[in-house]
């Protein structure tokens, strides 16, 4: 059994991505790691940050992104294609490069692969997330926040990167430019992994949040739309993530190759425990919404857990 590890990025050292602890985090388990990695401006330092690793397990695609070509934010998941491309395990883990395994894991997602290796059935893997919001004490699992998600897949060339990369879908005669398409695509047949994701997106200081948000609005919107919102002064004000004392302590450990990382937190006093957010600050988050606020009470406090009208796009199936 052979695995390969994929990813993609562009700018993401500058953008304050993990990158590096990404691969690094499934680096032991993985034959191979292919890294799509767009066209970063001179100053980011993706390229040396990976090479730094000094796996000869590891290969770096240069690829040059347009958003034109691929709008809604369907470059992402183009990039993610492009890597997919390269693998050549039979299967195939996918890691965003703000997502992170826990060491804890590796030796059961391993198992599970060669477990299931026969069971043709069985497409792919689906995990759990931890989403991480502001520093690394506290996370989002409330109704805006997705709770599962696929991230190993076999090497099936029909399996492509799906909308924005966030997951996967089966895709027969694919044209390789609609990544958005619903007709004509089916969702994966899925096994629980046992394993979480940790995802680290939502960690930067306010400044960076603020710059990753506009840059991430061009790569869905368009270059000219987010040109119109700085004109409308949009982006004037430093990222608000909020009283971070509403949310959810995370009460565990983090990945060992996070520690280094984690050691570079000095923001926190750009941040807040109470008090409401900064109501003159024009980027809302959806989550801060009062419908999606009572929506997440109830399912929490009433459903015990259970999730209103939650999107799965995956048939999980138990093995």
């Amino acid at each position: 059994m052979k695995i390969s590890g994929f990813s993609m990025g562009k700018n993401a050292v500058k953008l304050y991505y993990p990158m590096k602890q990404a691969v690094m985090s499934i680096l032991p388990i993985v034959d191979e790691f292919v890294v799509a990695l767009g066209n970063s401006d001179e100053d980011d330092e993706t390229r040396k940050q990976i090479l730094s690793i000094g796996s000869d397990k590891i290969r770096i695609v240069d690829t040059v992104w347009d958003i034109e070509k691929y709008p809604r934010g369907m470059e992402h998941a183009h990039q993610t294609d492009i890597a997919k491309s390269y693998c050549t395990g039979d299967w195939l883990f996918y890691l965003q490069s703000d997502e992170v395994i826990h060491e804890r894991y590796l030796s059961g997602l391993q198992k599970r692969c060669q477990d299931l290796l026969d069971d043709k059935e069985i497409e792919g893997l689906v995990f759990d997330y931890v989403h991480f919001w502001g520093d690394y004490e506290h996370h989002q699992d409330g109704h805006c926040w997705y709770r599962k998600e696929i991230r190993i897949i076999r090497n099936n060339p029909e399996i492509h990167s799906w909308e924005s990369a966030q997951s996967f879908r089966k895709i027969p005669r694919f044209d390789h430019l609609n990544y958005r398409q619903q007709e004509g695509t089916y969702k994966l047949k899925v096994a629980d992994s046992g394993a979480s994701v940790y995802h680290y997106g939502w960690v930067r200081p306010p400044a960076l949040m603020q710059n990753k948000i506009k840059v991430f609005s061009m790569n869905h919107r368009g270059k000219a739309s987010v040109e119109k919102q700085v004109n409308e002064h949009l982006y004037d004000k430093v990222f608000d993530y909020g009283n971070l004392s509403c949310l959810t302590r995370f009460e565990g450990t983090h990945p060992a190759v996070m520690r280094e990382w984690i050691d570079q937190f000095n923001w926190r006093q750009q941040l807040r425990y109470e008090g409401q957010r900064d109501t003159t600050n024009p980027i809302r988050n959806k989550h801060e919404k009062l419908k999606y606020r009572v929506v997440s009470w109830i399912e929490k406090h009433l459903l015990f857990g259970m999730r209103l009208g939650e999107f799965k796009n995956y048939i999980l199936v138990k093995r």
